[in-house]
């Protein structure tokens, strides 16, 4: 999948989140640490519900924005459905998983934001705001639910 259009961006973010819930919830089977575990298969459904979250604004989005060309865009590689799991998690504890976790949102937050500054049309810009809101508000969510987790 080469990343042209907004459409094809958001397509590819909405795999990245499948593709990340799949390894984690493979790892959390191998992680020995029961609460490392846990995070894991919570994480996993949490980035579920992100992918369905993207899904429906590939639904719902400006048709617009959505076939709106990107230029300047650095080289993503597509994720298959059948791409083997980076399975790493499993190796790691409790904060080693939450660190690489928000660092993957991070990530993704960044993104948007360099390409919100390129935005030629106000649709596009507003498309990319309302993704990264929703990726902020999922990290914070996520960030008190795994503040919770650690206090126990």
């Amino acid at each position: 999948m080469e990343i042209k259009t907004f459409a094809d961006l958001i397509d590819w973010t909405r795999q990245l989140h499948a593709h990340l819930a799949r390894c984690l919830h493979e790892s959390a089977a191998l992680n020995k640490d029961e609460r490392a575990s846990a995070l894991l298969d919570y994480i996993s459904s949490h980035e579920s519900l992100l992918e369905k979250a993207v899904s429906e604004y590939q639904k719902q989005a400006d048709q617009k924005a959505m076939q709106t060309r990107l230029y300047d865009y650095g080289v993503h590689k597509p994720i298959s459905k059948n791409q083997a799991c980076d399975t790493h998690y499993q190796e790691l504890d409790f904060a080693g998983i939450a660190r690489e976790i928000f660092d993957f949102h991070d990530q993704v937050m960044s993104l948007y934001d360099a390409l919100i500054g390129k935005a030629e049309i106000p649709e596009a810009k507003e498309l990319l705001e309302d993704l990264k809101s929703l990726e902020q508000h999922e990290a914070m969510r996520m960030a008190s639910q795994i503040g919770s987790m650690n206090d126990m």
